[in-house]
């Protein structure tokens, strides 16, 4: 909101109590995030901000003896995208759980459909009850070692810096280019500290002196810890620190470690990416800070780290509290401990009450045809998928590592016929294919995936970080082409097949990333994905879907799979599949 004039009198007024406020939420237990401590008393709200905290009389009052009132949550950092809804139905399902502004970073939709799928997210996330504010993303495509949909250069990112919720530039995944002085990466890094924009990093993996690099670059935060130590190096050298708790990356508990009185103030929390199940059923920020109360964190320094610590980190100088001139962006709270929440307001307006929205969000724009059309790819056939290893009786393997994104590499012996590669259940060690879709090249990488625990059939999916190619494993040829075929025919999507059957399947044709369907919905196709991945032996011990989407992302280590091949993210090179013996 401009002010102007009349507003900046209207609040004045109702400061002065010379006027009768638009809402007064009276009797409650305000917990102050700036000295940490609860007070009692009223708050005065007009034009969707808070006028004052005392003693107020409203048009409307609302009685909240006995309930605390807190900010409302602020997730730092999070790709729509990943819950694989629309921004609207996205909206529907965090601000229930208080979630009231997101940091989000469209490189997801960016990486398929380039300067379109940013403005369709900009479109699609205007005139909802949730502030989305957007980091712009800084890698497209996030290394030169795949193959992703589009390139965005500083100059197709710059004019975006005038939109007023465009914020800064998105996470910094590509530290070679930071590290080596690049042009292009200079350009963006220049552009964003020119406008005064924030810069996010993503320092997967990098020691002290990668930190180093990155603060002299102007990066000021980091959400790919995974250690303490990893977070108390950062802490020192002066970055904001993510504590991220997503679907794949599961770090709060660890992270926690690192966090105390005397460094809290520069940790946030955010949920990076979220699949749409485990948002509906754990929650969003709110999960988070339910965490870390249940590690001992005191409850108001867990919120704090959850509004006015994100809010600072960004700039952000009207949320995050609740005080004079600040967003009247508030949630009440039938307990502290628990995170109970019992009503959201967003601007001074209910929206929602009990974990439902009052009035859903609606999605006021359609995506474009260049954004349903993300498929540009041949069928392909069993011979396309065929690993040669003659000469070799081991092979270079991704081993996952359960509720992480990094993942293993490790040498093992493999099965070799006439040989080609066979996938070995009892070994699990499976076929896993990345193909490019944008461009049709016809690029397939194959690999040998170890841990995904699939005892007969094979997953596919077009969401594949970052460059959203698609992803496939199994255990035989037969269904792996039936599921790549599928999610090509269906304009992108996941898919689990068995014995050549579909068993479940979840249509994504928005960039092949996003639903167009209301969120109820989605959530039932997962349901019975879930269902159709036990079928085929999965334990859910983790989310295989989730795990799948990041084997290919080659800026986590250790070993990964692009379109181009098999890639080791320590040395940053392709190597082979098959090792050559010694003898």
């Amino acid at each position: 909101m401009k002010l102007t004039k009349e507003i900046i009198k209207r609040r004045i007024d109702v400061a002065a109590r010379r006027k009768p406020a638009d809402l007064v939420i009276k009797n409650g237990k305000i917990v102050n995030v700036f000295t940490r401590e609860i007070i009692e008393q009223d708050i005065a709200i007009v034009d969707g901000y808070i006028a004052g905290v005392g003693e107020f009389e409203g048009i409307e009052s609302v009685d909240a003896s006995g309930k605390y009132v807190v900010p409302g949550f602020i997730d730092g950092h999070v790709h729509i995208e990943s819950s694989m809804v629309t921004p609207a139905e996205f909206c529907n399902v965090v601000l229930p759980h208080g979630v009231t502004t997101i940091m989000a970073d469209p490189h997801e939709i960016a990486n398929v459909s380039g300067t379109d799928g940013i403005n369709f997210m900009l479109q699609a996330s205007e005139e909802i009850p949730l502030d989305v504010l957007l980091m712009l993303p800084s890698c497209v495509p996030a290394t030169p070692f795949e193959n992703a949909g589009a390139t965005l250069n500083d100059e197709d990112l710059n004019p975006y810096y005038e939109h007023p919720r465009v914020i800064g530039l998105g996470e910094v995944m590509d530290y070679p280019s930071v590290f080596q002085n690049s042009d292009e990466m200079l350009n963006k890094l220049e552009s964003a500290s020119l406008k005064g924009k924030c810069i996010d990093g993503h320092a997967a993996g990098l020691d002290e002196n990668g930190i180093n690099v990155y603060m002299a670059a102007g990066i000021r935060t980091d959400h790919e810890c995974v250690t303490a130590d990893e977070a108390l190096e950062r802490l020192r050298k002066g970055m904001y620190v993510m504590l991220r708790e997503g679907s794949a990356a599961k770090d709060l508990v660890e992270l926690l470690q690192a966090v105390n009185e005397n460094n809290s103030r520069r940790c946030l929390f955010v949920t990076d990416d979220k699949h749409l199940d485990e948002l509906i059923d754990e929650g969003s920020i709110d999960f988070n800070v339910k965490v870390a109360i249940g590690e001992g964190i005191d409850p108001i320094l867990a919120i704090q780290m959850a509004t006015l610590n994100a809010a600072e980190c960004f700039g952000l100088k009207t949320k995050g509290a609740i005080a004079p001139g600040y967003e009247a962006d508030l949630l009440i709270l039938n307990s502290l401990e628990t995170i109970e929440i019992e009503q959201v307001y967003k601007s001074g307006k209910l929206v929602a009450k009990n974990g439902k929205m009052i009035s859903p969000a609606k999605s006021n724009v359609a995506p474009p045809p260049v954004i349903i059309n993300s498929i540009n790819m041949n069928q392909i056939n069993s011979e396309n998928l065929q690993i040669s290893l003659e000469g070799s009786s081991q092979a270079n393997i991704i081993e996952i590592l359960p509720n992480m994104i990094v993942t293993k590499h490790i040498i093992e012996e493999v099965v070799v016929e006439n040989g080609l590669f066979q996938a070995n259940i009892e070994r699990d060690q499976s076929k896993l294919a990345v193909l490019e879709r944008h461009h049709n090249t016809g690029n397939i990488g194959l690999g040998i995936i170890k841990g995904l625990g699939i005892n007969n059939g094979a997953i596919a999916s077009t969401v594949a970080h970052d460059s959203h190619n698609i992803v496939a494993a199994g255990t035989n040829d037969h269904d792996l082409v039936k599921a790549i075929n599928f999610s090509r025919e269906m304009n992108g999507g996941l898919v689990v097949v068995q014995n050549g059957n579909i068993l479940a399947s979840l249509p994504l044709p928005v960039a092949g990333l996003m639903s167009n369907l209301d969120f109820e919905t989605v959530n039932e196709n997962i349901k019975e994905l879930n269902k159709a991945l036990i079928t085929i032996g999965c334990s859910m011990e983790f989310n295989p879907f989730v795990t799948l989407s990041f084997l290919a992302l080659p800026v986590i280590p250790e070993l990964k799979l692009t379109d181009i091949g098999l890639f080791n993210v320590k040395t940053f090179k392709h190597i082979e599949v098959g090792v050559k013996s010694s003898h």
